[in-house]
């Protein structure tokens, strides 16, 4: 089956962390398609979780984060809707990207941060995402620096309380 004509119907997905891993999508969400590589600008990877942190992104100025963008179908989507733990943990936003050189809307899925430190991903995490990075071709060095500034931003947190995120010149 090919392509929607129909933009109304299809459902495009922006993945940016453990979903880049084209193994593990392939087994959560096996009727999911490619669409593309991309970058959300301005925004950037970090991971919060006290013990378990797993990825987000949050608004930056000048920073960029790779994402791969999905096509879906509505099983794939109730995968991803589990995995992600929405509504409580991860939220669903729409943004517009451009595919094919056609304006679109797509979901991503962002932390519901306020009960969510900044932290370290566990090792098997990262390299999932790891993986991800490689099998779609993007800098891994993106990933380290995003474990970096969450390891930052927590000690910044935990020293000084928090602090206000638009403040920051990493």
């Amino acid at each position: 089956m090919g392509k929607s004509n129909h933009p109304e119907k299809d459902r495009f997905y922006i993945a940016y962390g453990s979903n880049l891993n084209l193994g593990q999508m392939a087994r959560r969400c096996p009727t999911a398609e490619i669409v593309q590589t991309a970058y959300l600008r301005n925004y950037r990877l970090m991971f919060r979780g006290k013990g378990t942190a797993v990825a987000t992104i949050e608004k930056h100025k000048g920073s960029k984060v790779p994402v791969l963008i999905w096509q879906l179908q509505p099983n794939d989507e109730l995968a991803l809707d589990a995995y992600e733990g929405y509504p409580h943990l991860y939220r669903k936003e729409m943004f517009k990207v451009t595919v094919s050189g056609k304006r679109i809307n797509a979901m991503v899925y962002i932390m519901n941060e306020a009960l969510h430190p900044y932290d370290t991903p566990s090792r098997s995490y990262f390299d999932t995402i790891r993986q991800g990075y490689e099998d779609s071709g993007f800098d891994t060095e993106i990933l380290r620096h995003a474990v970096l500034n969450s390891v930052w931003e927590g000690r910044l947190a935990d020293k000084y309380g928090g602090g206000d995120k638009d403040d920051r010149n990493c």
